[in-house]
């Protein structure tokens, strides 16, 4: 009779034990750091020690690139597998909806697989009671601001928990006590602990380091951080660019407490988690990205098409997994994630998006190549760059400029007079690759 009771047992934890072998990712999206703005990407002078940990544990992708130079369509990108000449939400600009019913996104593609799904922070692609708001696109937890706009302060007043708002205790007057991203971070540990049996799919969307300025609420240094000790020394420094080093070091210790969240509840050896950024560095609150050399080697910052305002810091780590200490050139992009944990999670990815499968990057292996890489822009003019190759072209303002990215990283050289055939080439791909939409229509001539 005991031998029938284990028997049973063993075979009625089976489909558990299966379903825990599937692995759990985290991604982690910061807003608006640089692609120099980490130790491991060049930076000597603002501290990033688990970041730095991280990379070397893991892989450091160098031709990561994001969605778009600003927000949301950067992170309609990465949930959704479309690029921005395809996707529903293009430019920053309100829209009364934002994501739609019928825009499957990667929430959902978890929740198909059997994933408990969570996110914490900034969501940025659909407000409360609008069919994008996080509960109706697949999330099971949801913590976090109100609005994109919103999102541009560390110390607000309310946040949304799931589907009603919170008051957040000692944020009112001139009072600041609850830190926004200690707050994500806090609920994203939680959710860790709650779901360490079951595999899960953990976003946390942090605000930092963008500046809270363009709320017209901030106290005239444009950042915020609880404190700046790291660097309080560093009296040469203005007392902003201190205060935005300390951010990122803050940021950096969130990292580092994710991690040994992770490894205490586990799951370290069966997570996958991947770092990066929503786009370039940010010049808002008064804040100089050239002080600390925030755009590294690469050309522009947050709202430009070159390189600095879309190439971002990624890292990816996943013990036994991902290779330690690897260091990947092969281009990849956020519309690639989509297909990519699809492929790790044995699910389908839907039909017809832009991106490809980078598990084999992940992995240590070689993955595919796109045949280009595409972004558009909105704001203050309608501009497109394309990635062929090593080859790229940016249309901005009248203006047609090419360079080549084998020699010419820092897009120094404008070489479209010398390339014809290259610039004829890349323009007429460009008519190919988008949809026109009237949410973000292209100005007439």
């Amino acid at each position: 009779m005991l031998r029938r009771r284990q028997i049973l047992s063993a075979a009625a934890a089976a489909p558990l034990l299966a379903q825990r072998a599937r692995p759990n990712i985290v991604f982690i999206m910061s807003d608006d750091l640089g692609y120099g703005d980490l130790g491991c990407y060049g930076q000597r002078q603002i501290q990033t020690p688990n970041l730095d940990r991280m990379a070397a544990e893991g892989t450091r992708f160098t031709q990561a690139y994001a969605g778009c130079t600003v927000c949301a369509p950067s992170r309609c990108t990465l949930m959704t597998g479309y690029h921005t000449g395809h996707a529903r939400i293009r430019g920053n600009r309100r829209n009364e909806e934002l994501l739609r019913s019928d825009d499957f996104v990667l929430p959902e593609l978890f929740k198909r697989a059997g994933y408990t799904t969570g996110i914490f922070g900034k969501w940025a692609l659909g407000e409360l009671g609008a069919p994008g708001y996080p509960t109706r696109k697949g999330w099971d937890e949801w913590y976090g601001y109100f609005s994109q706009f919103h999102a541009h302060t560390y110390y607000p007043e309310h946040l949304l928990d799931n589907n009603r708002a919170e008051l957040v205790a000692g944020n009112f007057g001139k009072q600041k006590k609850g830190y926004a991203p200690d707050l994500f971070l806090n609920r994203a540990l939680q959710f860790i602990d709650k779901n360490k049996s079951r595999p899960f799919f953990l976003y946390l969307s942090t605000p930092i380091p963008h500046a809270n300025n363009e709320l017209g609420r901030d106290t005239g240094d444009g950042i915020e951080v609880p404190e700046d000790a790291p660097y309080s020394a560093r009296t040469e420094w203005p007392a902003l660019e201190r205060k935005f080093a300390a951010t990122v070091t803050w940021l950096d210790k969130h990292v580092g407490r994710l991690i040994d969240k992770l490894r205490e509840a586990g799951v370290e050896k069966n997570t996958l988690l991947v770092f990066t950024s929503d786009n370039g560095p940010h010049r808002e609150g008064g804040h100089d990205p050239k002080f600390f050399g925030s755009s590294g080697p690469l050309k522009g910052i947050k709202r430009d098409l070159t390189e600095g305002g879309i190439r971002v810091p990624f890292l990816a780590r996943w013990p036994g997994k991902v290779p330690a200490g690897r260091v990947n050139d092969h281009p990849i992009a956020f519309w690639d994630m989509m297909p990519t944990f699809a492929e790790l999670i044995g699910a389908a990815a839907p039909k017809g998006i832009d991106g490809i499968s980078m598990l084999p990057a992940f992995t240590g292996g070689t993955a595919k190549t796109h045949e280009y890489l595409y972004w558009e822009f909105h704001e203050g003019g309608f501009s497109q760059a394309i990635r062929v190759g090593d080859w790229k072209l940016i249309k901005s303002k009248g203006k047609t400029m090419l360079f080549d990215l084998r020699t010419d990283t820092g897009e120094e050289h404008d070489v479209a007079s010398a390339q014809p055939a290259v610039v004829a080439k890349l323009t007429k791909l460009l008519a190919t690759v988008r949809t026109e939409t009237p949410d973000f229509p292209v100005p007439a001539g």
